[in-house]
C-alpha cells in the first residue's frame, strides 16, 4: 500500500469532480507481471450446439437487414464476444433463404461446418460454399449469401467486431438490393491467385488486400496431410496457417486461421502464448488441458483458450487422427509487437 494512502483518498472526491484521478490504494493494478485475462477457457459441446441450432432454426426468422440467424459462442468471462478481440457464432440457413447484402468495417470469415448448395457474393465475386471451405469477407465489402440446396447449412462465422468495437471504428451499411450484382467474370481473383503457388506478374482483378476469398477443403487438407509426413511440432503437431498468396502474410490482418492435425495417440507438450484462440473440431477425439481445466472434445465441439493460458493438446485415439480448425488474434498481436511464447 502507498505510504501516502490517506492523502490519496482525501484527494479522490475533489479530483473526480474535475474528471481527474490519482491511483488509489484499492485500485486494481494497471501493470501486472504477466497477462491476467478475464476471458475464461470454455468448451461448447456438439450435442448442445445441435439442440440449440434446431431451436433457432424453428423459431427465428432470417429477415432482410443486418441480423443473421446465428448462435453466438458467448464467453462468460467477458461482457461481449467470444474472446477480447473476436466474435464467433454459428450460422444456420435453410434452403431457399437469402442472407441479404450489407457491409461493415469488421472483417469476417466463414468456415463451412455442414451442408452444400449455398453461395456468397463479395463485391461482385461469387463463389460456392462447401463443407470444409474457408470463405473470407474483407472489411467494407458488400456480401450476401443464398442457400440453393435441399438441407439446412451450418457454418462458423468469425468477425473481429470485438476489436473494432473496442477502438470505436464500427461502420455498417445495408443495401437496397438483397443480392448485389455479380461481375462478368465471377471468380476473377481466384483465377489469378487460386493456384496458391503462382501469381500474375501484373494483377488485374484483385480487389482486396488478400485477393483470394475462398480456400477449398481439398487443397487445405491435402497440404496438412503432406506436412504430417514430417516430425511433429512439440506443441501443435502439424498446424498450417492459411496465407495471403500475394504477400505471404496471414490470410487476414486481424484474424489468424489455422488447420491443425493431431496424429493418432500423440500427446503434446504444454506451452503458453499471447493471443486468444477458438478451436472447432472437424473430426477425431482428443483432450486439451487449459490451466486447471480439462476439455475432452469430439467432432463438432468448440473450445476457447485465453491469452497466456498454459495449454496442451492430445489425441485420445490410437488409430484415428484428429483435425481442428483454429481462429486466433495472433496476426493483430504480432503487428502490435505484443507476441510472446513460453514453454510449460
Amino acid at each position: 500500500m502507498p505510504t501516502d494512502a490517506d492523502a490519496r483518498r482525501a484527494l479522490a472526491s475533489h479530483l473526480k469532480s474535475l474528471n481527474f484521478a490519482v491511483h488509489q490504494p484499492d485500485d486494481p493494478p494497471l501493470f501486472t507481471p504477466e497477462p491476467r485475462p478475464t476471458m475464461r477457457p470454455w468448451h461448447w459441446k456438439a450435442g448442445d450446439i445441435k439442440a440449440c441450432l434446431d431451436q433457432i432454426g424453428e423459431q427465428i426468422k432470417l429477415e432482410a437487414g443486418g441480423v443473421r440467424r446465428t448462435l453466438r459462442l458467448a464467453n462468460p468471462g467477458i461482457p461481449w464476444g467470444t474472446t477480447p478481440s473476436l466474435w464467433a457464432s454459428i450460422q444456420y440457413i435453410l434452403p431457399g433463404e437469402v442472407a441479404t447484402a450489407h457491409r461493415h468495417t469488421a472483417s469476417a470469415l466463414r468456415f463451412i461446418m455442414r451442408g452444400k448448395g449455398a453461395d456468397t457474393t463479395v463485391d461482385g465475386e461469387k463463389y460456392e460454399m462447401n463443407e470444409g471451405d474457408l470463405v473470407l469477407t474483407p472489411s467494407w465489402a458488400y456480401h450476401d449469401h443464398e442457400h440453393k440446396g435441399d438441407e439446412p447449412m451450418v457454418w462458423l462465422d468469425v468477425l473481429d467486431i470485438t476489436l473494432v468495437r473496442n477502438i470505436d471504428a464500427v461502420f455498417f451499411e445495408g443495401s437496397d438490393l438483397p443480392r448485389r450484382p455479380v461481375n462478368t467474370i465471377s471468380d476473377a481473383s481466384y483465377r489469378e491467385f487460386g493456384s496458391g503457388i503462382m501469381r500474375p506478374l501484373r494483377p488485374r482483378f484483385a480487389q482486396f488486400d488478400n485477393p483470394l476469398l475462398v480456400y477449398s477443403r481439398e487443397r487445405a487438407e491435402a497440404a496438412v496431410m503432406e506436412a504430417s509426413g514430417l516430425s511433429p511440432d512439440p506443441y501443435d503437431d502439424t498446424a498450417l496457417e492459411y496465407l495471403n498468396p500475394e504477400t505471404g502474410a496471414p490470410a487476414m490482418r486481424t484474424i489468424g486461421t489455422v488447420l491443425q492435425r493431431l496424429r493418432p495417440g500423440i500427446s503434446l507438450a504444454p506451452h503458453r502464448h499471447t493471443g486468444s484462440s477458438v478451436y472447432y473440431v472437424i473430426r477425431g477425439t482428443g483432450r486439451t488441458v487449459v490451466d486447471d481445466e480439462t476439455f475432452d472434445w469430439g467432432p463438432g465441439d468448440f473450445f476457447a483458450i485465453p491469452s497466456w493460458s498454459r495449454h496442451a493438446h492430445a489425441n485420445r485415439s490410437q488409430t484415428d487422427d484428429a483435425l481442428l480448425f483454429q481462429v486466433n488474434d495472433i496476426p493483430a498481436v504480432r503487428a502490435l509487437g505484443f507476441w510472446r511464447e513460453a514453454e510449460g
